[in-house]
């Protein structure tokens, strides 16, 4: 067993790239299946569900090699339409893969995907926008066997605008005769990093962005060289962190347009976040003061990703503030933890009120899922004494090394291994 070992009460100081974009690869890494060609991916993270993802290509018939961080694919000898029971519950994002293969074959067939357990995350509008473009599903127990034929291109209203169901019906959509418009589609920024790629293999996709997206399908396709885009969520994560322990920070790579409401939120705790063309600077006061309360909402509202990490920063804020999460029911797993720290952290159902201490202390913490893990390092920032971090595999999820980066930054932070010596 691996923990990381937290010393707090050093501030952070000096500049950190942000590393590529989890929630952008991984649907990105599924449409590669659509290129008749070799796709290389740069600015592509290391990480532990980039690498199941290139487990399923290669399961396919894929290939796919790395060097540095550019990741490349040759999806030329794709043979198969379906993933493996136990690559399918490695990561929920799996089922993106669902779309990618009825468009580029047919038929397609996996279980049920699995990842963080953050309370029901039904793929009912995935399977839903799929039997409307066409795609015949059959579901027995945990699997699913599709058949789609010739999908046709329809118009989709989404009920909700969900990222992973805009996502499949998109790449799905590649592959159907004609055009699908899917409306109240959601809007991230990593929709847009999608689109790009996919116009970039010579797709044709419009509207992402906002929410009416629009697909013309079986259009010629070829390889292509594509950057990914910074991850948001880790450069919320390293601002939240700084903000917590204290300090002075860049982060080049991180972009101010897509964090507007995590900027805003620190902003009104007392820091100072100056952006600019390269990446955004943020400077901290010597104690935060608690905001109003925070809501989690669909993009551009604040993101379910970041509310645990801002949430750690806060705990030792002058004052109150709430936190209201309207996306996922588990999203405050990690609340027991940090009140392990001495935090003082009431649960209303939906609602989590903060009431700022003036210490935490260092404690012996288990990662509950992968933002949960990442809000116990930032609150670990601020703590006295040691704080040992467990279950770092949900971590390894999301941040290709959080020990590295926050120690480029001037944490006090190790990983050991079972009883290594520190």
């Amino acid at each position: 067993m691996e923990e990381l070992i937290i010393r707090g009460g050093r501030r952070l100081r000096g500049e950190l790239q942000v590393q590529g974009a989890k929630n952008s690869v991984l649907p990105i890494l599924a449409a590669t299946l659509l290129a008749n060609g070799v796709v290389t991916l740069r600015n592509c993270p290391r990480l532990r569900d980039v690498e199941t993802s290139v487990k399923i290509l290669r399961a396919l018939g894929c290939t796919a090699s790395w060097d540095g961080d550019a990741l490349t694919v040759d999806t030329s000898a794709f043979r198969d339409c379906a993933i493996s029971d136990a690559l399918t519950r490695e990561m929920r994002s799996s089922v993106i893969f669902l779309g990618a293969i009825l468009a580029r074959c047919g038929q397609a067939a996996c279980s049920m995907p699995g990842g963080c357990q953050l309370g029901p995350r039904p793929i009912d509008l995935h399977l839903s926008g799929l039997r409307a473009m066409g795609a015949e599903i059959c579901e027995r127990g945990e699997t699913l066997r599709c058949d789609g034929c010739r999908l046709r291109g329809t118009d989709i209203t989404l009920s909700t605008p969900s990222v992973g169901a805009t996502e499949n019906l998109m790449l799905a959509a590649c592959g159907a005769d004609g055009v699908s418009v899917i409306s109240n589609a959601a809007r991230e920024p990593e929709i847009v990093d999608l689109a790009q790629f996919l116009n970039a293999c010579g797709g044709d996709v419009r509207g992402a962005g906002s929410s009416t997206v629009t697909v013309a399908g079986r259009r010629e396709t070829h390889g292509c060289a594509y950057r990914v885009m910074p991850d948001r969520i880790a450069a919320a994560t390293y601002l939240c962190a700084a903000a917590s322990a204290g300090g002075d920070i860049y982060l080049r790579g991180a972009r101010a347009r897509d964090l507007g409401a995590v900027l805003a939120a620190l902003r009104e705790s007392g820091c100072d976040a100056a952006p600019d063309s390269d990446g955004i600077a943020l400077r901290t006061p010597p104690r935060l003061k608690a905001i109003g309360p925070v809501r989690t909402a669909p993009y551009p509202g604040f993101p379910t990703d970041a509310q645990s990490v801002l949430m750690a920063a806060l705990l030792k804020a002058d004052g109150a503030t709430v936190f209201e999460e309207n996306l996922f029911e588990s999203r405050y797993r990690h609340v027991g933890e940090l009140r392990r720290m001495g935090a003082d952290i009431r649960v209303f159902g939906r609602v989590a009120v903060v009431n700022g201490v003036t210490d935490l202390r260092g404690a012996s913490v288990e990662c509950t899922d992968l933002r949960g893990g990442a809000a116990l390092c930032v609150a670990a920032l601020a703590a006295d004494g040691e704080t040992h971090v467990s279950a770092l595999r949900h971590l390894d999820r999301g941040y290709e090394d959080i020990r590295r980066d926050l120690s480029r930054l001037g944490a006090d932070i190790v990983r050991v291994t079972d009883c290594e010596s520190v």
